[in-house]
């Protein structure tokens, strides 16, 4: 949304649930300033047909929709997986519009978490992980975090979804945040994680908070079972971390299709920012906007959560180096755009790899050309380096990102500012229930801009 006030953006933006004759095709807003494609690169063109998939035969979108796909033209065609029909999936920065001037420098981001991995989308040019601590060791050993193992994944996307800078991607699968620093605390050894582990990661945040600088804890982690936030010491510690000025931000979970739909700690404390899922069926076109599975409220104490939603399918995150699913998605990568008369040397130089790809060598080219693209679309791979998730896990680090935005615009906001600003420039979804998406989706670009606002 651009630099105006809510009067004004009522008047020009169509509701997103309706598509009217004078909506853009991509974004459902009115059609203001529109642009025509025939004055546009075909690259361009093709770019933006890709995301109006519903609509037939349109000759304009809005002029924010044609700026937004000549900025990101380069950025897409260079190294984001784009399909022969234009098709791809799109980054989080440029699916939720953020706000590039804001990329929450000198910002500290925590992430409590099953383990991690210095990806390079968080080490290069320089190294931003300016701390880690493995809870599982007294000693405070560093070697955890060198090894790729089965609990480093989840830790490893969630911080890199928020503050990885795509260096793997020229750039494009970057987060909201990618000049933030970030603090990791790996909290178990596999990945179950207690209410204990994650209390204990909130003690270490509020003890060394002052030495590292930290503003926000992402925690993509539920804890037990449901409690009350006047007992449960849990939630208590997010008190006491709100209080002593640093928000946390927690996903809500995942179990919106189980019938009591449970928020548990420390998604459930009164001033956690919990965060559901956003499905925008990998679009830009708000109109196509629906919800994901997650967890929701009213709590054991009644309180409304998620307070908000964000993209939690669809998602760019890195895949683990050195790991069985690195190796076949380089392999399914390097075959997706190798030429139709070298596939069979590759699959036999790559043993192994695959076994569905060794027991097609005797099949003809057009049959292994069909399983490669099934494999691509199953194993959700974007690039050799990047595939798509979903889960509350990635929707929180998401608005981690934001609210790293939010304090680089304005670092005088309190938490309670930062969740009141989240909560009223977010955008309610039509036709569904509000106790489901709290007060809607996340708008980055609005919220700083109230952030900025508040400054001044």
């Amino acid at each position: 949304m651009t630099s105006q006030s809510s009067s004004e953006a009522t008047q020009q933006q169509t509701h997103p649930g309706i598509m009217s004759a004078d909506a853009c095709p991509v974004c459902a807003r009115v059609l203001a300033d529109p642009q025509l494609l025939s004055s546009m690169p075909a690259d361009v063109q093709m770019l933006i047909r890709a995301n109006a998939p519903n609509a037939v035969d349109f000759q304009e979108v809005c002029g924010r929709c044609a700026a937004l796909f000549a900025k990101a033209k380069a950025e897409i065609i260079q190294d984001a997986a784009v399909q022969k029909d234009g098709s791809h999936v799109l980054s989080t920065p440029l699916r939720l519009d953020a706000d590039e001037r804001f990329r929450g420098r000198g910002v500290t981001i925590a992430f409590l978490d099953s383990g991690f991995y210095p990806h390079v989308d968080l080490t290069t040019p320089s190294n931003r992980i300016i701390a880690y601590r493995d809870l599982t060791d007294a000693d405070g050993d560093m070697s955890s975090l060198l090894q790729p193992d089965v609990a480093s994944w989840h830790g490893m996307m969630t911080s890199v979804v928020a503050a990885g800078n795509g260096a793997l991607s020229n750039g494009f699968y970057r987060g909201i945040a990618p000049d933030a620093e970030v603090v990791l605390v790996k909290l178990a050894k596999t990945g179950r994680i207690t209410d204990q582990n994650i209390l204990d990661g909130l003690i270490w945040v509020l003890d060394h908070r002052d030495e590292y600088g930290i503003r926000v804890v992402n925690i993509s982690a539920g804890g037990d079972a449901e409690a009350s936030y006047l007992h449960d010491p849990l939630s208590r510690a997010v008190e006491e971390c709100s209080a002593a000025g640093i928000t946390v931000v927690c996903a809500v979970g995942n179990a919106g299709h189980l019938p009591d739909h449970p928020v548990v700690p420390p998604a459930s404390a009164p001033s956690s920012i919990a965060v559901g899922g956003l499905d925008d069926n990998n679009s830009l076109n708000r109109a196509r906007r629906g919800m994901y599975r997650s967890s929701y409220g009213p709590t054991v104490d009644g309180l409304q959560k998620p307070e908000v939603i964000a993209s939690s399918i669809w998602v760019p995150a890195p895949i683990l180096p050195n790991t069985p699913t690195a190796q076949q998605a380089d392999l399914l990568d390097t075959l997706d755009k190798s030429s139709d008369g070298d596939l069979h040397a590759i699959i036999r130089d790559n043993p192994g790899v695959d076994p569905e790809l060794d027991a097609a060598l005797d099949r003809p080219v057009h049959s292994i050309r069909q399983i490669i693209t099934l494999k691509i679309r199953r194993e959700s791979v974007i690039t050799k380096h990047y595939k798509y998730v979903d889960g509350t896990s990635f929707s929180a680090p998401i608005v981690s990102s934001i609210v790293a935005q939010m304090i680089e615009a304005n670092p005088g906001l309190s938490p309670s500012e930062i969740k009141r600003i989240l909560i009223d420039s977010a955008e309610r979804l039509p036709s569904y229930e509000i106790d489901r998406q709290g007060w809607g989706v996340v708008d980055p670009r609005k919220a700083v801009e109230i952030a900025l606002a508040a400054s001044s």
